[in-house]
């Protein structure tokens, strides 16, 4: 058997950031994962934005690790040649009556502190996006975009450089608690772990009841989104938000690190959690919501682009959660890093170096 202080369940990008500093940490560290890369599921299924940190309420661990993260996140991505762009966002208003709600979501930022928040007219639109349609916005400097895939390859890359052994094609099939921590039992081996890390993302919650931990829900929720056509990507430089609704951001537009127009993600709560492609919305779905955004968007300059499924740890009756991101309340030897949405992306240095906390303070 196999000894180890530290098992990660899941090498996504909060899997992969809390092996790193774990590892970091002079602990031995190994990352199982059910696919043969990492990464594979929500970690690379989305915008790829790296968010500033307005949208959630003060004191909760998505305002504070989101400017953390943030923060760490340009540094690690200059640092290790992980192609981002700071390239800013516009939070847009069509009325008086949103323009209100974007006066209530910059006082929501500067309470996070989110730095350089600024509400601006039409003639500051007209010069980043001239062909946006509002009447007004709030204006994030500090917010910008990712590629994700190689954020994650390069996550992988420095973990394992610090010490951290990724197991990939290695499905937990059970647990068994001891004095001394848990014996997890793979298809091919049985690894002792002093302390496991639950960061399996859409899986957390069985993972959770496999290794004897707290009983809760993940609720999937798809985003989908279309494309603009090459010839259209010029319309767009950088990101276009609307104000943010009920179980999401709202079908927004981004353009990628590599020059792509992405607009998306729409929120609808499913039963699979592998079901990216069953009954997708049609391309002419998005043509009204573009619109709201891109005036002069028509049918035929849209594709139909890809789709991603969020880990909510909320039901559809529900708005927000925040990160379950502490020791699991039934076996002391866990520590869950559980409903990790967004800004999971943005947050996960911040939430490695917090579950490495979390760990060392286990002993």
């Amino acid at each position: 058997m196999e000894r180890v202080d530290v098992a990660v369940i899941g090498a996504g990008v909060t899997g992969l950031a809390s092996a790193r500093a774990v590892a970091g940490r002079e602990l031995s560290v190994c990352v199982l994962e059910r696919h043969p890369r990492p990464g594979l599921d929500t970690s690379t299924h989305n915008s790829g934005v790296i968010h500033a940190g307005i949208y959630y309420p003060a004191g909760t661990l998505k305002a504070r690790l989101c400017v953390e993260g943030r923060r760490e996140l340009y540094a690690f991505c200059a640092r290790y040649g992980v192609p981002h762009k700071k390239c800013g966002k516009l939070i847009v208003a069509h009325d008086e009556g949103e323009i209100q709600q974007l006066t209530q979501l910059k006082q929501r930022g500067d309470a996070n502190g989110v730095e350089g928040l600024e509400l601006v007219d039409r003639a500051f639109i007209d010069r980043r996006e001239p062909a946006v349609s509002a009447v007004a916005a709030l204006w994030s400097p500090e917010t910008g975009v990712v590629n994700a895939e190689e954020l994650v390859k390069t996550l992988l890359r420095t973990a394992a450089g610090a010490g951290a052994v990724f197991l990939p094609g290695t499905r937990l099939i059970g647990a068994d608690r001891d004095a001394d921590g848990l014996i997890l039992r793979t298809e091919r081996e049985t690894i002792h772990a002093r302390a496991v890390v639950n960061a399996s993302g859409l899986y957390a919650d069985e993972v959770s009841r496999t290794l004897g931990g707290e009983t809760f829900t993940i609720y999937p929720c798809r985003g989908e989104y279309v494309e603009l056509t090459p010839s259209k990507r010029t319309l767009v430089n950088a990101l276009v938000y609307p104000l943010p609704h009920k179980h999401g951001l709202g079908v927004h537009i981004v353009k990628t690190t590599a020059g792509e127009v992405w607009l998306g993600p729409t929120a609808t709560f499913q039963d699979r959690k592998d079901d990216y492609e069953h009954n997708r919305m049609p391309v002419d779905a998005f043509v009204e919501p573009a619109r709201r955004l891109l005036r002069d968007v028509t049918l035929d300059d849209l594709r139909l682009g890809g789709s991603g499924i969020r880990a909510k740890i909320h039901p559809p009756s529900e708005s927000f959660a925040d990160f379950m991101i502490r020791r699991d309340r039934e076996n002391p030897f866990v520590i869950q890093a559980s409903g990790i949405e967004s800004p999971g992306l943005t947050s996960c240095l911040a939430v490695g170096d917090l579950v490495a906390g979390l760990v060392e303070s286990s002993g």
